[in-house]
């Protein structure tokens, strides 16, 4: 072979390291994850545009912690019982089909009733009984509760659908070796879905011109985008029904009599051994221990960002249409990455290198972030006499920058790594330590955030006189969350030395 040929294949490895026969298996789990991806964008950016603006900020606090952890917890306690009674085609379906009906019924019939099923006197007084500026927002949560409703569910489907019922699935299904090749192209399908949800976002979003006097153009948009996802989410469904009658009867990708033997084999456990695992095993705790860690790193950041954003774009649609933008440009520079920098950095650096890659991003743009927003007052003049703005838009962009390079970072490492991490674990430590670590132990870090900052927001009023101490509750949780990734490395690496061989292609 000409020097030439090898200098070709070498950089062909690195930007499409996939055999041809194993395309049956990636192109599907593209698609797959492309379509959870385009509804989870959609509702991730509906479901704040959703609420009141007035106290948008301080509701996602209350939120994080009195509704979607609550859901969390009893979402794990159907779901282990369900996982015990029902196969894993039949539990797929039975998961994800509530969630569609509910956004179907929402835009239709919820939405459009909202006066009538929305409670005023009660709210009146409670705010008038409760009158502190730190309560809006968790009694905005209680007179807007079919917005709060929206909210959790649309939360619910980032950790039930994608985090559990996708990575559930690619893990039990994916070789260690296929692992390191195909879950950063997965998140390709996945990102390319930002670039189509974030324009399908702005498009239904600017409706408003188009929109007869009279008609609610929010509403219009909500109807739009919710049939979205309802068709989406039977294409998912229609997909995994396909894999399980193509792709896992195929002994090239999937071992069914070894899967089979393992199922018998395991234990029965309830929802308390399943929270047991956290305990019990160093390894699971650490799993829990990041997942918590990104998810209230995340979540200091994001609502002072949005309280920004809120002041900015006061509009519902407007709002939505930003959101739809940033999630655009958060495709684009995650496709980047995960080309050029994800699956090749994961093989080249390692586990360990790749999984601290996303705290050093988060604490280096988050410093920049707060740091601005904290001393923007001495900026005000040099801001407007250099580029003619406002020192406002000028903070919505800097957590525009540290939100797309954060999330990134999340898709082409942080969920390569941390998937990666489940692979060499036993079945029943896959299924039911996954959902513990995954449901719970992401909304519990997404609702620690929240619970720093309803603390904080009752006591100062508003989320700007908070925000300094925001910041140094981040600065602690970065560096445990690095240092938690070291103690995981070891146990990763001798856990993994002598795991799944590599497949054969077939033979002509």
């Amino acid at each position: 072979m000409s020097t030439e040929a090898k200098e070709f294949g070498k950089w062909r490895s690195l930007l499409w390291p996939i055999h041809a026969f194993e395309l049956k298996k990636l192109l599907p789990m593209l698609l797959l994850f492309f379509f959870i991806s385009f509804n989870y964008t959609i509702l991730r950016d509906t479901k704040d545009s959703l609420l009141d603006p007035k106290t948008r900020a301080a509701t996602i606090v209350f939120l994080k912690f009195w509704g979607v952890v609550p859901a969390a917890f009893l979402f794990l306690i159907i779901f282990s019982k369900l996982s015990n009674m029902l196969s894993k085609e039949a539990l797929f379906y039975s998961v994800i089909a509530p969630f569609l009906i509910f956004f179907g019924l929402y835009a239709f019939y919820i939405y459009p009733n909202r006066e009538w099923l929305h409670p005023t006197t009660s709210a009146d007084w409670l705010e008038a009984t409760f009158n502190r500026e730190g309560f809006k927002g968790l009694i905005a949560c209680y007179r807007y509760w079919t917005f709060s409703a929206f909210y959790i569910l649309s939360e619910l489907w980032g950790s039930v659908v994608l985090s559990l019922m996708f990575w559930g699935f690619a893990n039990d299904i994916t070789r260690v070796t296929e692992a390191k090749r195909f879950y950063s192209l997965f998140g390709i399908g996945a990102n390319v879905a930002l670039l189509f949800s974030g324009e399908t976002i702005v498009q239904f979003s600017d409706i408003r011109k188009y929109v007869p006097e009279g008609v609610d153009p929010w509403g219009m948009t909500l109807k739009y985008l919710m049939s979205v996802v309802v068709v989406f989410g039977l294409f998912v469904m229609a997909i995994y029904w396909w894999m399980n009658r193509n792709v896992l009867t195929d002994p090239r990708f999937y071992d069914q009599a070894e899967k089979t033997k393992m199922k018998k084999e395991k234990p029965k456990m309830g929802i308390f051994e399943s929270f047991s695992y956290l305990v019990k095993s160093k390894y699971l705790f650490c799993l829990a221990v990041i997942v918590m860690a990104y998810g209230i790193s995340i979540n200091l950041v994001e609502v002072t960002w949005k309280d920004q954003l809120t002041q900015q774009f006061p509009d519902k649609n407007d709002y939505n249409a930003f959101m739809g933008r940033f999630s655009q440009f958060t495709g684009i520079v995650t496709i980047l990455m995960m080309l050029f920098l994800g699956g090749n950095l994961i093989r080249m650096k390692g586990w360990k290198f790749s999984a601290l890659v996303t705290p050093t991003v988060l604490l280096i743009t988050g410093v920049a972030f707060f740091a601005f927003i904290i001393f923007r007052d001495r900026w005000e003049n040099i801001i407007f006499s250099t580029f003619g703005t406002t020192t406002l838009w000028m903070a919505v962009l800097f957590g525009m920058a540290q939100n797309i390079m954060s999330k990134s970072c999340k898709y082409s490492l942080f969920d390569p790594t941390k998937e990666m991490a489940y692979i060499p674990l036993d079945q029943e430590q896959k299924v039911k330590g996954k959902a513990a670590v995954d449901v719970v132990g992401a909304r519990l870090g997404k609702s620690g955030g929240s619970m720093i900052q309803q603390g904080l927001i009752v006591y100062f009023g508003t989320v700007a006189a908070y925000t300094p101490y925001v910041a140094g509750a981040l600065l602690v949780c970065i560096i445990a969350w690095m240092y938690t990734v070291t103690v995981l490395n070891k146990q990763f690496l001798n856990l993994t030395a002598s795991k799944n061989p590599s497949p054969t292609p077939a033979k002509a």
